[in-house]
């Protein structure tokens, strides 16, 4: 039995070298995608419900270029509950917002600038039982919502689920992030042992209950912190329980690498990813 499970928990964590073919399919130019509104729309009326069990909520600014590979990746999704897609569309100024609608998604306008106000907004207009946090530039296989949502479904005492996820790559090869990946996982590692879990929780890949998240605030957080890790460490200091890594294989999402180059490429960021092994300021403390 206990070699079942020590398999089991390798290959849990084993990554792909290459982008999957079921995840290929979605990544393409927003002016290919556009013939497939049609049926984005017919496939997310076959999952959606007015009293929805869960509600995904996308922050979109800009996004005329991947919004649709987002969309039609979640409505091919396979899963035991009823959703709704809440995007919320903060002041773009390309065609953002006629995308959202045309796919038959709800669009949420939010004018205050930035991803907490985004998410936020997102949140209060959700209905369902419960959030998950996406990203208008990833990817989502089709395992990924019930991975998410099952361990809160199952147990209290879990109040937050966040997941894994991989780049697809613009200006990298994808065997150099296939490397770098596994430097993040154990990073995630380190940090559920020995410092502050919330630091592996991002806001395209996680998560919780929505009466929680109402109950603490939902995305506010103090300057020079991040909303999603935030939301995190409040929701298990009210006691609504602990946080969990979701590790399934086939759940990881594929997200666009432009946060990579944006912080000075796969070099510079394997570099700073060392440098955090051997910071200590989120050490726990007994």
């Amino acid at each position: 039995m206990i070699y079942i499970y020590q398999l089991s928990t390798i290959y849990n964590l084993m990554r792909p070298i290459f982008i999957p073919v079921s995840i290929q399919k979605y990544n393409k130019s927003s002016s290919f995608l556009r013939s497939e509104i049609k049926l984005i729309n017919e496939n997310f009326k076959k999952l959606y419900s007015d009293t929805p069990d869960i509600s995904i909520v996308i922050p979109a600014y800009n996004e005329e270029e991947n919004i649709l590979k987002t969309l039609f990746s979640l409505s091919n999704t396979k899963t035991k509950y009823t959703i709704e897609v809440i995007v919320v569309n903060n002041n773009s100024k390309d065609k953002t917002e006629e995308l959202i609608n045309a796919c038959g998604v709800i669009c949420v306008n939010e004018m205050k600038q930035g991803i907490t106000n985004a998410r936020n907004a997102g949140l209060a207009a959700a209905r369902g039982t419960y959030i998950i946090n996406a990203d208008a530039d990833t990817i989502y296989p089709e395992s990924w919502i019930d991975s998410m949502v099952d361990p809160l479904n199952e147990s209290n005492k879990i109040a937050l689920t966040y997941g894994r996820f991989s780049f697809i790559p613009e200006e990298t090869s994808r065997v150099l992030y296939f490397f770098y990946e596994y430097l993040s996982d154990f990073n995630r590692h380190i940090n559920r042992l020995f410092k502050e879990e919330a630091l592996n929780v991002y806001g395209f890949n996680s998560a919780c209950r929505r009466e929680q998240c109402l109950n603490v605030e939902g995305f506010v957080h103090p300057p020079g912190t991040n909303e999603d890790g935030w939301l995190a460490m409040k929701l298990r200091k009210a006691g609504f329980g602990k946080l969990h890594w979701v590790t399934n294989s086939e759940s990881i999402v594929w997200t666009g690498d432009r946060r990579i180059i944006v912080d000075g490429g796969i070099y510079k960021s394997t570099y700073d990813r060392f440098i955090k092994y051997f910071n200590f300021k989120h050490i726990k403390k007994n």
